[in-house]
C-alpha cells in the first residue's frame, strides 16, 4: 500500500516509490511513504483562503457539534482501525488508549465547547475592565481565531490519539489544520484521516494530511500560524530555531522527552495497600504501549529501607508479562514500533548501565508468543537499580523509550524531591502515599518541575485514571526537557489557537462586539416584561427597573424562623453592633436575593422555562431593617442551544437601596423557550 497525502481537497499519490514501513510484529512491509510532489505553499494558501473562512463561518457550538458527529462516525469504523493498529505493535489494550482515547477526546471537547463557550464567534476573556470614572470608557479582553494554519506534527507512539487531541481544540477554535504523522506508524493515521474525509463532516480545506516529510512548508509559515509538535527534544529545538519560525514569531508548542518519576511515600511499606498499588502502577506503565509513552514512569523513587523489597516485587510482576503478537489474547505486551527503535532502546540501556545495574530483563533469550522474535521488534521489560542516584547523571538524562525503568532509592523526603528535580522537567509525576502531609510536602517540592501530578492512595485508586493517562480536561505538557508547552486542559487548549486582544471603547460598542451587555451601556425599554419574550424576541440590553420594597424587622424575624438561619448578626442587636462590618441587625443575604426575585419576576406562565443558577453573587453593603430595595434586571447574554427548543439567557442583576447604593449584584441564569418551542408548548 502506498500511503497518500490529502492536499487541496484531493488525495495525492507520490510519484516516487517511497520508503517502506515495516510491521512491528513480523517485519513485513505494511506500506510505503513519500510526500514527493506536494506543493506545500499551495497547501498553506488553501487552508488560509478556503478552510479558514469556511470553518470560521460556524459558531463555537456548531464546530462542537461537528466534533461530536465526527466522534460518532469514527466509532463506527473502530474495527478496521483496531485491526491495523496491531501492525504497530499495539495490543488491544494499547489500541483502546490510542483509538478509543482519541475518539473520547473529540466527545469531551464537543461537550466542553457547548457548555463553556458561547454559541457565537468571539470568546470573552474575563469581566470588563472599568477604565473611567463615569463608566463610559471600558476595556474587554477577547479571543478570536488566528487567521493561519495549525501544523500538527505527531509522534509514532499514538498515531490516532496524538492527532485527535490536537485536531479537536484547533477545529473548535476555528483554525484549519495540516497533519504530519510520524512516518513509522503513519498508515494508521492515514486510515483514520480517510474515514474523517469520507464523512464530509468537516468543511472543505479545514483538514489536510502530509504522509512523508514536510519539505519546504516551514519556509511559508507566518505569524498567524501555529505549530504543535510532539517528538524528541532535539527535533523540537531544530524546528523552533527555524529562521522562518524565529523571524515570524510563529507560535510553537512542544511536548518532548520526559523522564517521568513516581515517588513511593515512606509510609507505603511492604504489606500496605499503597505498596501494592505502586507495584501495579509501575508495572502497567512499563508495559503499556511497550513503554513507548511520553508519560511512562522512567524513574522509580522509593525509600532506601525497602527498595530491595520493591525490586523483588516488581521483578516478580514483570516475570508474569507475556510478550508477543499483539493480536493474540494470550499476550500482555506487544512490540516496539520498529527494530530500529528496539536497537535505540538497547543503546540507551548501555548508557544507563554506566550508573545502574540491570536487576531484571534486558535478555534476548525470552519467550515470544505467536510471533517470530527475529522478525519483530520485541523487547523484554527491563528494570535497573541505581545505588547512588544523587550523584548519578545518566539516570536523570537518558531516556530509553521502551519498557525500561530505574529504581532510585532515597533516605529523606528532601532527597526524594531533589531526585525528582534532577529530571529537569517532565510531563507527569505521581506520588503514592496515604499520608497527606507527605503528599503536600512532595507536591510543593516537585510541582514546579511537572505539568501534571497524580496523588494516589487506597481511597482513590479504584477510580484513578492512572499515572500515564493524559485527560482532555487537564493540561498535558511540562517544563524544561518536557518542552515547556501545554496541550489539552479543556478550553485552555482551544484558546492556544486563538488570539487574545484587548479592546477599549464605550460599553455599547464593546457589548455589540462581544454580544454581552456591559454595565454603563444602554438599557433598552423592552416594551413588555422581558419574561414575556421568546429567546429570539429578547434583545441584549432589555431592562426592567422595579418598584421598591421596604425590609422590616418582621421580615428578618420571619425569614430566620422560616429558614432556620438565626446567625447572630440577624437576630442580636448588641452582638451585631460589635461586628466591625455592621451597625446593628442586618437582613440575611439570601433574604435580599429572595426579595429581589419577588420584585423582578413576572409570575405568569411564559417563555422563561426555568431558573438554573446564580453566578458571581456578591453582597456589597449591609441592609438594615427600614431600608428599601429595588432591582435593575438586564438581559446580558444569550446562548442558543441548537435543536433543543431553548436558549440560555444571562441576566445582569443589581440590587440597590434607597440611597441608590448597590447592596448586591449577580447574574441570574434562565432557560428561555424559542419561538417555535413556545408555540408547541402553548398548543399542548
Amino acid at each position: 500500500m502506498k500511503l497518500q497525502s490529502f492536499a487541496e481537497n484531493r488525495w495525492h499519490t507520490a510519484a516516487d516509490d517511497g520508503r517502506p514501513l515495516p510491521s512491528a510484529v513480523d517485519g513485513s512491509t505494511v506500506a510505503t511513504i513519500s510526500s514527493h510532489g506536494l506543493d506545500f505553499e499551495a497547501m498553506l494558501a488553501y487552508a488560509r483562503q478556503v478552510g479558514g473562512p469556511k470553518l470560521r463561518s460556524f459558531t463555537f457550538h456548531e464546530r462542537a457539534n461537528m466534533l461530536k458527529a465526527l466522534a460518532k462516525h469514527l466509532g463506527d469504523h473502530k474495527k478496521e482501525l483496531y485491526a491495523l493498529s496491531t501492525r504497530t505493535g499495539a495490543t488491544r489494550a494499547d489500541s483502546w488508549i490510542d483509538i478509543d482515547g482519541g475518539i473520547s477526546t473529540l466527545f469531551v471537547f464537543s461537550s466542553k465547547g457547548r457548555r463553556e463557550m458561547p454559541n457565537d464567534f468571539v470568546f470573552l476573556d474575563g469581566s470588563p475592565e472599568m477604565l473611567s470614572k463615569q463608566g463610559t470608557f471600558v476595556g474587554q479582553h477577547v479571543f478570536t481565531p488566528r487567521l493561519g494554519v495549525a501544523v500538527l506534527i505527531n509522534a509514532f507512539n499514538f498515531p490516532c490519539w496524538g492527532m485527535l487531541e490536537k485536531l479537536a481544540p484547533a477545529m473548535l477554535a476555528g483554525v484549519p489544520v495540516i497533519i504530519k504523522p510520524a512516518s513509522s506508524t503513519a498508515y494508521l493515521t492515514e486510515l483514520m484521516v480517510r474515514r474523517i474525509i469520507d464523512s464530509e463532516i468537516l468543511p472543505e480545506g479545514s483538514l489536510q494530511l502530509v504522509c512523508g516529510d514536510l519539505g519546504n512548508l516551514f519556509e511559508h509559515l507566518d505569524c498567524q500560524d501555529t505549530i504543535a509538535f510532539t517528538g524528541s527534544k532535539n527535533t523540537a529545538e531544530k524546528l523552533a530555531a527555524h529562521p522562518r519560525v524565529v523571524s515570524e514569531t510563529v507560535r510553537f508548542t512542544a511536548e518532548t522527552d520526559s523522564l517521568n518519576m513516581s515517588i513511593l511515600g515512606p509510609d507505603a511499606s511492604p504489606g500496605t495497600p499503597e505498596f501494592d498499588l505502586f507495584i501495579r502502577e509501575v508495572t502497567r506503565e512499563m508495559i503499556s504501549k511497550a513503554g513507548q509513552k511520553c508519560t511512562a514512569i522512567r524513574r522509580i523513587i522509593a525509600p532506601s529501607e525497602f527498595s530491595s523489597d520493591l525490586v523483588k516485587s516488581l521483578s516478580a510482576e514483570l516475570g508474569k508479562i507475556r510478550i508477543g503478537n499483539p493480536a493474540s489474547k494470550d499476550v500482555d505486551m506487544g512490540a516496539l514500533a520498529s527494530q530500529g527503535q528496539r536497537n535505540e532502546v538497547r543503546a540507551r540501556i548501555s548508557d544507563l548501565r554506566t550508573e545502574a545495574s540491570v536487576v531484571y530483563g534486558n535478555r534476548e533469550d525470552f519467550t515470544v508468543t505467536d510471533a517470530d522474535a527475529r522478525k519483530g521488534a520485541f523487547f523484554m521489560p527491563t528494570l535497573l537499580h541505581c545505588e547512588r542516584p544523587l550523584v548519578a547523571r545518566a539516570v536523570h538524562a537518558v531516556e530509553a523509550f521502551g519498557p525500561v525503568s530505574t529504581v532510585l532509592p532515597y533516605d529523606s523526603l528532601d532527597e526524594a524531591i531533589e531526585l525528582a528535580r534532577l529530571g529537569a522537567g517532565s510531563l507527569a509525576g505521581s506520588i503514592v502515599t496515604n499520608n497527606n502531609d507527605v503528599a503536600q510536602d512532595l507536591v510543593m517540592g516537585c510541582a514546579a518541575w511537572h505539568g501534571r501530578m497524580l496523588i494516589i492512595n487506597r481511597h482513590c485508586a479504584a477510580e484513578s485514571t492512572g499515572h500515564g493517562s493524559p485527560l482532555p480536561h487537564l493540561v498535558h505538557g511540562g517544563p524544561g526537557r518536557a518542552g515547556g508547552g501545554e496541550e489539552l486542559g479543556g478550553i485552555r487548549a482551544v484558546l492556544h489557537y486563538m488570539q487574545r486582544t484587548a479592546l477599549q471603547g464605550s460599553p455599547e460598542t464593546l457589548a455589540h462586539i462581544g454580544r454581552r451587555w456591559i454595565r454603563g451601556g444602554i438599557e433598552r425599554d423592552p416594551g413588555a416584561h422581558p419574561f414575556r419574550k421568546t429567546f429570539e424576541e429578547l434583545e441584549i440590553g432589555d431592562t426592567v427597573n422595579t418598584a421598591s420594597r421596604e425590609v422590616t424587622l418582621d421580615d428578618i424575624n420571619h425569614f430566620a424562623d422560616f429558614t432556620g438561619d438565626k446567625f447572630y448578626a440577624h437576630m442580636d442587636e448588641e452582638a451585631a453592633r460589635k461586628n466591625p462590618f455592621f451597625d446593628g441587625r442586618v437582613a440575611h443575604g439570601y433574604l435580599i436575593v429572595s426579595f429581589a426575585a419577588g420584585l423582578f419576576v413576572d409570575p405568569d406562565f411564559g417563555p422563561v422555562l426555568a431558573n438554573y443558577g446564580v453566578d458571581e453573587l456578591r453582597f456589597a453593603k449591609p441592609v438594615n431593617y427600614g431600608d428599601t430595595l429595588k432591582v435593575r434586571l438586564t438581559c446580558k447574554q444569550k446562548t442558543l442551544r441548537e435543536d433543543s427548543g431553548y436558549g440560555e439567557v444571562r441576566w445582569d442583576t443589581e440590587v440597590t437601596n434607597q440611597l441608590d447604593e448597590m447592596v448586591a449584584s449577580y447574574d441570574v441564569l434562565t432557560m428561555v423557550a424559542t419561538r417555535d418551542e413556545w408555540q408547541k408548548i402553548q398548543a399542548s
